[in-house]
């Protein structure tokens, strides 16, 4: 394969942690500059001694500079806080490289609802519309041509993948979708905060921002395409206390009657061709141990004919697949490479 040298802006979080954990044995996608205004003058391997030995770990860290990265790569990845990212991608854009965000600022394509959940207006609106939704399965031939790529959330890759099958074909309502989620505490960052220090997350579990996470509008906007009409659902996130790892239970009203065994044999299907979707056989459900940094969805499925219900659980790696992951099968298509390049993983057990 080609060489294609890439930057990271923003290195010192889970996301950029897992970035340059995966892109250290990359066949192709080679890390030649890795951002941080705090850990300027160091080489990677000082913040992070897992990359002693590799050759990205004597890359030196830098501060982020724009000329500088459009001078040694050709994309970038922005592992930067949401209200920061729209700013850097502008820049990188503008001189002519490829670039993949890992925050929300250009997931929602209307600037007045990421207003409203974002707390401040889009600085950069005309982008909205060039950036491509990180979704492999879904976007998957848009992404080969893009210049900007908007990389999922975590939770709303559990929840769009455990949904499309079903919501594509019209097995469920639209109007009384309930999704139950739990993510391990690396999804709230690496910054200090007193909830999440250990004696606080440790032999507990919590539900947080209930009706209001930011998450919700992206859920809504992509799960809307999918059936062509607007949904609204009830997304409900809990904090456990693992390290890494989703697992959402979907609740959703069948349309009409069907066995599990049906219901099955569509997602099987729909999915034939997307080798990180496994969906189980009847009777198995997922665990997140079993796709822990993996690219992997697991899709496990319940109907229960009493409640006339579908019940979708699905389990992924919130840092490999819902984010870090994600953003490099995004990379690889843009750079022309196989969407699988360097991402054949397999779970980390125990």
């Amino acid at each position: 394969m080609q060489t294609i040298p890439v930057g990271l802006v923003g290195v010192t979080g889970y996301t950029g942690m897992e970035l340059a954990r995966i892109l250290a044995v990359h066949p192709s996608l080679t890390l030649t500059r890795a951002t941080s205004r705090a850990e300027a003058g160091k080489p990677l391997k000082a913040i992070y001694p897992f990359l002693e030995g590799f050759p990205a770990g004597e890359v030196a860290i830098t501060a982020p500079d724009a000329a500088d990265l459009a001078a040694s790569c050709r994309l970038v990845f922005l592992a930067v806080p949401h209200g920061a990212a729209m700013d850097y991608a502008a820049e990188l854009l503008a001189a002519g490289l490829k670039v993949v965000d890992l925050s929300a600022d250009f997931r929602l394509l209307d600037a007045g609802i990421y207003a409203a959940w974002y707390g401040l207006d889009h600085r950069h609106p005309t982008l909205l519309p060039e950036a491509v939704y990180g979704l492999p399965e879904l976007y998957g031939e848009q992404l080969h041509t893009a210049k900007l790529t908007a990389n999922p959330g975590c939770y709303p890759t559990s929840v769009i993948l455990g949904l499309a099958p079903a919501l594509q074909n019209g097995l469920v309502a639209t109007d009384d979708i309930v999704c139950d989620s739990k993510s391990g505490a690396s999804g709230a960052g690496r910054k200090a905060a007193a909830p999440m220090l250990f004696c606080e997350v440790h032999d507990s579990f919590r539900a947080y921002n209930l009706g209001k996470h930011r998450h919700t509008p992206e859920i809504e906007q992509e799960l809307s395409k999918l059936c062509g009409a607007a949904i609204t659902v009830s997304f409900n996130p809990h904090l456990l206390p693992i390290d890494r790892g989703i697992l959402s239970t979907i609740y959703t009203k069948l349309a009409a009657p069907m066995s599990v065994e049906e219901v099955r044999e569509l997602y099987a299907k729909h999915y034939a061709n997307a080798p990180w979707v496994r969906v189980l056989p009847v009777g198995k459900l997922p665990e997140t141990r079993f796709v822990r940094g993996t690219m992997f969805c697991d899709i496990g499925l319940v109907v229960d004919p009493r409640t006339g219900r579908l019940i979708v659980v699905s389990a992924i790696d919130n840092l490999c697949r819902g984010a870090s992951g994600q953003a490099v099968a995004c990379a690889n298509l843009m750079s022309g490479l196989p969407v699988n390049a360097g991402l054949n993983l397999a779970p980390m057990m125990p």
